[in-house]
């Protein structure tokens, strides 16, 4: 009895934390690309160039990774070839626990990207889920008669279930890849007050880690006391740190940083000209020019890019992009936007419209959203 509720548990637990996870990235497979680029940066480091030649492939793999979770999540619960998915998401799983140890244990990767931007997790407490999902598996594969016994199914209805499920996360993933992810963890999500985040939220708390005589000794204030020799400080409330520490916007004459929490601003993300969907600029255009024409309420257009002065500015004469333009690391247009243009409404500091370049906005809509 007790191994029947066992393997019921298992079987629940494992099917339901791979469709979540699987859900949570195709909600924003261009996140869940960047993490991937991130690992393959890593490896052709350690291991081999090799891995930088899958780069160029990492939206597809990022679909095809986070469709086979969504996919083999809903085969388990329904208990479609119970055998052959067991051993499926047993070494995908392998696959998983590997990467999260080799990055928590050399310190590769710090978030490994498993429920994209919705849940944080460090590199250990990744591979701790990884090595318990390990286990869970090992105890579905020992006891798979125990689901069998719940009744028998219909594998042509089972099979439908699974193909509905593999067509299901294609749509997703592909509308979100064509338009913004459906639901935004990110901290430049709209209605995100970015002044504010870029402020702790209570005062940081320190311990000093220092050493004399051959000990370390552990302070909650810095000691007066000159023999000690300084080894670390550790926060003790991080999760009260700024929620955003690397916006920052640039160009000749200086920081601009400021300026941009001023009033309303609509601000055109052009992470890298060398990728940017060229056709979309002239429905932008045409946006920038009925801002400009239309000061009530007034808004001022501000393009941002992360490419070189160079660049930019061969490019925004092929575009006839004439608005003032600055930069900011790639890092964090990435972390802003999706999409390459895209354009996010600021007023006051706060995000109150964000689009993809393929849903420009009209002007009107643009004004109710600042009046």
């Amino acid at each position: 009895m007790a191994l029947r509720l066992l393997s019921r548990f298992a079987w629940v637990v494992v099917g339901g934390l791979f469709i979540f996870s699987g859900l949570i990235k195709l909600n924003d497979p261009v996140g869940t690309a960047i993490k991937l680029e991130e690992y393959f940066e890593v490896f052709s480091a350690d291991f081999s160039t090799v891995f930088l030649s899958f780069k160029p492939f990492a939206l597809y793999l990022s679909i095809l990774l986070s469709t086979l979770e969504v996919v083999l999540g809903v085969a388990l619960l329904v208990r479609w070839r119970l055998n052959t998915v067991l051993w499926l998401l047993f070494f995908l799983t392998l696959f998983f626990t590997f990467l999260t140890f080799y990055s928590a244990f050399y310190n590769k990767v710090t978030d490994c990207g498993c429920f994209g931007d919705a849940i944080k997790l460090t590199p250990w407490q990744s591979f701790g889920k990884d090595v318990i999902l390990l286990v869970l598996l090992l105890v579905l594969l020992f006891t798979q008669r125990h689901l069998v016994s719940l009744g028998q199914t219909n594998r042509g209805v089972t099979g439908t279930i699974v193909a509905v499920s593999l067509l299901f996360s294609l749509v997703v993933s592909v509308y979100a890849y064509q338009h913004e992810p459906f639901l935004d963890f990110r901290a430049y999500r709209k209605g995100a007050n970015i002044p504010q985040l870029m402020k702790p939220s209570a005062p940081l708390r320190y311990q000093y880690i220092m050493e004399k005589g051959g000990k370390e000794v552990t302070f909650d204030t810095y000691p007066t006391d000159t023999t000690y020799t300084f080894k670390k400080m550790v926060p003790l409330n991080p999760e009260d740190g700024p929620k955003i520490t690397d916006f920052n916007v640039w160009n000749d004459q200086g920081d601009f940083t400021k300026e941009m929490f001023s009033g309303n601003r609509l601000l055109v993300l052009v992470k890298d000209v060398n990728k940017a969907d060229h056709e979309s600029f002239a429905e932008i255009n045409r946006l920038l020019a009925g801002v400009e024409n239309n000061q009530s309420p007034k808004i001022v257009p501000v393009v941002i890019t992360s490419s070189s002065s160079q660049e930019f500015d061969v490019f925004r004469h092929e575009v006839n992009l004439s608005a003032p333009y600055y930069f900011a690391d790639a890092t964090v247009l990435k972390t802003m936007i999706r999409a390459n243009p895209g354009l996010l409404l600021f007023r006051d500091g706060v995000v109150v419209g964000k689009w993809h370049y393929n849903d420009v906005p009209s002007l009107q809509e643009v004004q109710s959203l600042v009046r």
